[in-house]
């Protein structure tokens, strides 16, 4: 069944050859048309030949071609799959340099943080424009694969600000249950669950094994050392909240401010390498790999067979809509209703089925209190950035920044509103909807030691307070 699939942000190299791969092992969808965009040339051009020998190397019919112009690669299209990263390595070393400046430690910056707010800055623009594109020249019930972050600010602001059909993908809840799986020794394919919140912050409401509830033994295993020490945060959430967290140590311990925001936090939670917590651990691995792309191609490396599928979601969801035969997954969608405790309109992640008539969002009701209290500080940020990126509101960066939990665990307001500034006069090339526009800055108020305070009538509650404080002093004396 060919579709015409068109893959924006193609110099995406290896992410873009995992998900072409995926599609071209999918017999249903054989002689597919592949589009691919990008404003690298370079990179685009080498993804192009690398899917024309695909095809040529595995005997499969369909087509590849490339094109820098975003509206010649969308015009038709059935699917839009979007992986775009604005600004690349060289925005992402001020997502996370000028905050660790400030004392915000980050080890992936790319979702939350300053370093997410200023990635939604960035992208959700180019993001809305593809969306528009997509309304104005795709067929009419052509679909967006949503899969550059941040994933949950980036699907608030398409979801207010377009009405195009899309999803956005992550692998954190498929990744999570192989771990579940080998916890709790059963095959991953028999454990059952529901799982919903938002990205990154999935909870598993329900988890059983052949209608066996798996809460009681993962909950004894994580007081285990052994097992404790490979997730330190998300076992820390775990045992405190009760429910089981879809994100890892490292990235999980972003998005809360309890692990991150002094150095005796970070060596009890944070100590392990890599995406265990370690400092701008992302950010490293994507310089290395800019400056190993800089010496070398990546696909030189990488082979043209074709043999499985990976667990992206992408191909399994095409293949649903192509056939009919329905596929369930882990979508981020609006909030119309489908967890009925926290705001419409917001972006959830909850079970999605896709189908021939299109995307099929189920309702989970509410989650527990205390997994949407947590969801709800994340949910404050992303409403605050996808604002200021739709409307322009300078003043709305800082108050995303400010509301961050783990920026406002180690900074001040007047240090947020310092960062802020700097990190946006040093992104404007990327930022060009905010230009002319300046983050004022707040000047410390000096009080002389000598100052009184003006005279005002008091507040009731302070006069209690003011006349407590006598009661005692004279009890004192």
């Amino acid at each position: 069944m060919s579709k015409n699939i068109v893959m924006i942000g193609a110099g995406s190299i290896v992410f873009c050859k995992t998900l072409m791969s995926d599609i071209l092992a999918t017999p249903a969808l054989a002689d597919s048309e592949f589009a691919l965009m990008d404003k690298d040339q370079p990179r685009l051009r080498r993804m192009e030949e690398f899917g024309q020998q695909m095809l040529k190397d595995n005997r499969l019919p369909g087509k590849v071609w490339a094109t820098l112009d975003r509206k010649e690669a969308i015009k038709d299209a059935d699917f839009v799959v979007n992986m775009i990263q604005v600004g690349g390595v060289e925005a992402f070393k001020i997502d996370y340099e000028v905050p660790l400046k400030y004392g915000v430690d980050q080890c992936v910056a790319d979702s939350v943080g300053p370093g997410g707010v200023f990635r939604a800055l960035r992208t959700i623009p180019v993001l809305v424009d593809i969306a528009r594109d997509m309304q104005q020249l795709a067929k009419p019930e052509a679909i967006m694969l949503q899969y550059a972050n941040p994933m949950g600010c980036n699907c608030f602001a398409l979801g207010k600000a377009t009405n195009v059909s899309f999803t956005g993908l992550c692998h954190g809840v498929q990744t999570t249950l192989d771990l579940i799986a080998r916890y709790c020794e059963v095959p991953k394919d028999e454990i059952s669950y529901v799982a919903g919140g938002i990205n990154h912050m999935d909870w598993f409401i329900k988890l059983q094994h052949n209608g066996r509830d798996l809460y009681p033994q993962l909950r004894e295993v994580f007081e285990k050392s052994e097992y404790y020490k490979n997730e330190k945060v998300r076992g820390e959430v775990f045992r405190h909240f009760g429910y089981f967290m879809t994100e890892s140590t490292g990235h999980l311990s972003e998005y809360v401010p309890w692990f991150r925001k002094n150095q005796k936090a970070l060596d009890l939670y944070c100590d392990e390498p890599a995406f265990g917590g370690e400092s701008g651990a992302y950010y490293n691995w994507c310089k290395t790999i800019a400056e190993k792309y800089a010496e070398h191609d990546p696909l030189s490396f990488e082979s043209t067979k074709i043999d499985h599928r990976s667990v992206e979601y992408c191909s399994y969801i095409i293949e649903a809509v192509a056939t009919g035969k329905p596929f369930r997954f882990m979508g981020n969608v609006r909030n119309d209703g489908y967890i009925t405790n926290l705001p419409p309109g917001c972006c959830v992640e909850v079970p999605t089925y896709a189908d021939s008539t299109g995307l099929h969002p189920t309702t989970i009701g509410d989650l527990p209190a205390q997994c949407t209290a947590a969801c709800l500080t994340n949910i404050n940020v992303q409403t605050l950035a996808a604002r200021a990126a739709l409307e322009g509101d300078i003043e709305n960066i800082v108050h995303a920044v400010a509301m961050d939990p783990l920026t406002s665990a180690v900074c001040t307001l007047k240090e947020i509103r310092e960062m802020c500034c700097e990190m946006l006069e040093a992104q404007r090339q990327w930022l060009p909807h905010f230009k002319d526009k300046k983050i004022e800055p707040k000047p410390t108020i000096t009080i002389p030691k000598d100052c009184k305070p003006v005279d005002v009538p008091i507040d009731p509650a302070l006069a209690i307070g003011k006349r407590f404080s006598e009661l005692i002093e004279q009890k004192t004396d």
